[in-house]
């Protein structure tokens, strides 16, 4: 990640650019460039065009942003104890609309979203679920650096397996992390909820010293860039609770049916994750925290898709886009603007990402069931156990267990027991039992395929 090119103060524009000059460019350049990007002057500075000083241009297009601008008074971007007038802000240009209008549309706004887009409400939590939400707590823990494989951090979450390393377990804490967002959904936010959410991120999984939930006692932490500089200094640890009360009274103040201080929930989800970022109330695990509540807070707002959309993956795709979206906000008058379009195009992706994945699985699902149908066996399943047979036919040698089939399909053990012993009445799985173990596994013949023709 290149080194982020700071702009002049607004003021010192003013100051030093003839008035006639930036009045003259102010029909020129909206707050957006005609591509509809929100730009940086880190980016800004090389699209002027030839003739025009750059700078002249970079404060007509400040002026424009200005006519639209909406300031947060209540979230204080100062760094020390005592007050200031420095607040952040933001505004929503046409081509952001845009951009929030599409995800409106593809998730319902908040409103319920016809259940057909999925298969079954059952096999809307199969697929959903118990796949996507054990993908957030993945890639959530990988961006936080657990090395933990996949395909190992799948088997854990799927058996209930207890974590071997930290790495397992800060994959373990982000599912139940993930669920305790869905749960605490109806609640509203307060300082005590934030710390909940941090004691589930960090158990057993937490560096710097820190506890899990407890705020930072020391300023004895920095944010640092690829070039171990000092990206960000977080505000004194003795204004945290003052900062935190500010912000669970901005989490739970009703901006949706204010007629003039509107703010559009997906907005404010990201608003809410920047500042828990920024103030960095904890000694580590603030990420993690941050991200649940950007899921709380859309799930509170009715956006109910988002149990299933994993944002953590695409920014760890990208995790430099995400850094340099926190700095171009700090370093140009605390515009929250740039961090709200990269989390915007970042739910976006995400959101069509879902999409793919259940036009996928419906038809993954629809094939199978055409071609089991054609067996005389599958008369006598139920739907459930056809779920584990599309399984038990893509990995020959897979040994099932109640306690696994229980957890994936969110079932009581003996509910799933029955499920598995079945499918061994009709001798479509094989009862083995382990040595070490007392559990009974199911494995999956390798001639399931033959035994269903006949």
């Amino acid at each position: 990640m290149a080194r982020v090119r700071v702009p002049k103060a607004f003021t010192e524009l003013l100051q030093n650019i003839p008035a006639a000059e930036y009045l003259a460019l102010l029909g020129k350049f909206g707050a957006t460039n005609d591509e509809g990007l929100y730009l940086h002057w880190d980016k800004f500075m090389w699209r002027v065009p030839k003739g025009i000083s750059e700078e002249t241009a970079w404060l007509a297009t400040k002026f424009a942003r200005k006519t639209m601008l909406k300031t947060l008074p209540g979230l204080h971007a100062n760094k020390s104890a005592d007050r200031a007038m420095a607040c952040f802000s933001y505004c929503v240009p046409e081509s952001l609309f845009a951009k929030l209008h599409h995800i409106d549309k593809c998730t319902g706004g908040g409103n319920s979203l016809d259940d057909r887009t999925f298969i079954t409400a059952t096999e809307k939590d199969r697929y959903l679920v118990k796949s996507l939400m054990m993908e957030e707590a993945i890639t959530s823990s990988q961006l936080e650096g657990a090395s933990t494989t996949r395909a190992v951090a799948k088997e854990m979450l799927e058996t209930s397996r207890t974590p071997k390393d930290k790495s397992e377990q800060m994959i373990f804490n982000n599912y139940l992390l993930m669920k305790k967002a869905v749960e605490k959904k109806d609640e509203q936010l307060s300082i005590d909820l934030i710390l909940d959410l941090h004691q589930i991120a960090t158990f057993k999984a937490i560096d710097n010293d820190a506890k899990p939930g407890e705020l930072r006692q020391d300023n004895d932490i920095d944010v640092r860039n690829i070039y171990n500089e000092v990206a960000h200094t977080p505000p004194c640890y003795t204004s945290l609770r003052e900062r935190l009360n500010t912000l669970c009274e901005f989490a739970n103040t009703n901006h949706t049916e204010s007629a003039n201080g509107f703010i559009h929930p997906v907005i404010k989800a990201i608003i809410l994750h920047f500042m828990i970022g920024y103030i960095h109330p904890f000694g580590d695990g603030n990420g993690r925290t941050a991200r649940a509540l950007f899921y709380w807070y859309m799930l509170r707002s009715g956006y109910w898709l988002f149990e299933f959309v994993s944002i953590s993956k695409l920014i760890k795709e990208k995790r430099a886009d995400y850094d340099t979206a926190y700095i171009y906000t700090e370093s140009d008058d605390f515009d929250l603007t740039y961090f709200i379009y990269h989390q915007v195009d970042v739910i976006i992706k995400a959101v069509d990402a879902l999409r793919d994945h259940i036009a996928t699985k419906k038809s993954d699902f629809y094939h199978f069931i055409q071609w089991v149908e054609k067996s005389p066996v599958s008369q006598k399943l139920k739907r459930g156990q056809l779920e584990l047979l599309k399984d038990a036919l893509k990995q020959p040698g897979r040994v099932f267990t109640a306690k696994q089939v229980a957890v994936e399909f969110d079932i009581t053990e003996n509910t799933a027991r029955g499920y598995l012993n079945g499918l061994v009445d009709v001798d479509l799985l094989i009862p083995t039992k382990s040595k070490k173990s007392k559990e009974v596994g199911y494995v999956s013949p390798a001639g399931l395929k033959q035994r269903l023709q006949i």
